[in-house]
């Protein structure tokens, strides 16, 4: 069982969503295929950048593996994360990206303040809260039946549990927050 959940934990790692998720963002922001730079760019700020820096901590043995288990140690990835994704975001109101993906990254911004806040006190599942938050995302812009996407989210929650690394209510907590985020399109 470690095996299975070690291979969905990391294939479907918030890196690899946030790729896939915000090419298809960019694209049905856009209405066609100018879109995809743009999804490319949000996936870039959002989840490659965050990612290559853990990477690079992890190779100067600042953390054991990309996970970091200890959540006290977390903060800085949270800080690029949230410049990262700021800067992917002025990029984007400067040249003008199409609304659907700027506030997607606004949303994306927000709730990794919020996963950084409740950081502090309790480990919340940031893997389950990124694959709750690009089903939803999806969901909203382009059709109800991407919630169906719930089941990656479900093997992400399954996956963490199963390799001790949270707790089922810290998974939990990360999907409801993630699906929070899509609220931000109500305001849009």
């Amino acid at each position: 069982m470690t095996t299975k959940a070690r291979a969905v934990t990391d294939i479907l790692q918030p890196r690899n969503v946030l790729l896939v998720g915000m090419l298809a963002i960019g694209l049905a922001a856009a209405g066609d295929w100018t879109g995809l730079p743009w999804g490319l760019l949000a996936a870039v700020c959002a989840g490659l950048i965050p990612a290559g820096y853990i990477e690079w901590e992890r190779k100067r043995g600042t953390w054991g593996d990309r996970h970091v288990v200890d959540r006290t140690k977390r903060a800085p990835i949270f800080f690029v994360i949230l410049g990262s994704i700021g800067t992917g975001s002025v990029i984007m109101l400067l040249g003008n990206a199409p609304t659907g993906i700027l506030v997607t990254m606004l949303a994306l911004w927000a709730m990794t303040v919020l996963l950084l806040a409740v950081n502090t006190v309790w480990k919340i599942s940031v893997d389950s809260a990124v694959a709750s938050a690009v089903v939803a995302l999806l969901a909203v812009v382009h059709s109800p039946w991407w919630l169906l996407g719930y089941a990656m989210t479900t093997a992400v929650c399954w996956s963490r549990v199963a390799l001790n690394h949270h707790t089922l209510a810290q998974t939990i907590a990360g999907v409801t927050l993630g699906a929070a985020t899509a609220t931000a399109f109500l305001f849009a």
